[in-house]
């Protein structure tokens, strides 16, 4: 089976790195996916996405990114986050209140803690 090393790392702190089969994340050009051997490319991560990654030990974690960029290499992916929360961490009752913020940033982080915890908006 084929891999690659991936990282997703926010300001604060590593978030995860290991090996994974396949990783999809939200640029401001589109969502991307990225498996093994793709091309280099670079992509600006969009505020509120979502970023899932398939590991080599058939698990699969999301986290709810807010900004920063994606850097694929021939050989792994690296995404990096302005800030950037496991989906396990998320408090969903606080990302439920977050929807009815007045500022529009906050609204969309809300809404990508929803999606990555499993929830709808």
């Amino acid at each position: 089976m084929a891999e690659m090393s991936v990282e997703l790392v926010a300001v604060e702190r590593r978030l995860w790195s290991g090996t994974a089969t396949f990783v999809v994340a939200q640029t401001t050009e589109g969502e991307i996916g990225i498996l093994p051997g793709h091309e280099p490319v670079l992509g600006q991560l969009v505020e509120g996405g979502v970023v899932k990654v398939n590991t080599t030990d058939g698990e699969t974690f999301t986290a709810a990114v807010h900004g920063g960029f994606l850097s694929v290499t021939g050989t792994g992916v690296s995404i990096l986050a302005e800030t950037a929360e496991l989906a396990e961490e998320i408090d969903v009752a606080a990302a439920r209140a977050g929807l009815q913020a007045e500022d529009e940033a906050e609204r969309a982080r809300a809404s990508a803690r929803l999606r990555a915890a499993g929830q709808s908006a």
